[in-house]
């Protein structure tokens, strides 16, 4: 149990040093703009929809690619249900949420998704989305709604769902 409780220390603890970057006014807009950008996957979901639209060559792998993104999002969902982890609360949020729930981050489950899927793809844009997922990642501890186990928990989700997707991705077999 102390193993347990160390761990639970370094995630408030990691939480509440990063949620303090929010001190300099430009992090904390940066960090509320990519929540919101995030919220339910938007910005991850546009990106691949933007993709499709201008690779016609590669549409179908790009729209495959964004399902995964979604279902990634819609995992991640699933296990907040079934997990039930409470939000921080020794740090006061930057930003509303659409739920209650923290483990995993929805936000960074979808973001690694999109940065694995959209990376697969190789187009010159794909050099841009892991900075901006990993940017994602690190807004959510930064606007206080999630603990650093949840963003880990999140990125892993993401990750794994696209990585075992990626057949189907570039239309090698059905999922």
């Amino acid at each position: 149990m102390d193993e347990l409780d160390d761990l639970d220390g370094l995630d408030r603890r990691l939480l509440s040093a990063l949620r303090a970057r929010a001190a300099d006014a430009r992090v904390a807009a940066a960090a509320r703009a990519l929540s919101r950008a995030g919220e339910h996957g938007t910005l991850w979901l546009a990106l691949g929809l933007a993709g499709a639209a201008a690779d016609r060559e590669r549409r179908g792998a790009w729209l495959r690619a964004t399902a995964l993104t979604a279902g990634a999002h819609l995992a991640s969902m699933g296990v907040k249900r079934l997990v039930r982890r409470p939000r921080p609360g020794h740090v006061e949020p930057l930003v509303r949420t659409a739920g209650r729930h923290s483990f995993p981050s929805s936000h960074a489950t979808s973001a690694v998704a999109a940065a694995v899927a959209y990376g697969a793809l190789r187009p010159p844009v794909a050099a841009a989305v892991p900075p901006l997922a990993a940017a994602m990642c690190l807004s959510r501890l930064v606007v206080g709604v999630h603990y650093p186990s949840d963003v880990a928990a999140g990125a892993v989700l993401g990750a794994l769902t696209a990585r075992l997707g990626s057949r189907w991705t570039n239309g090698r077999s059905r999922p």
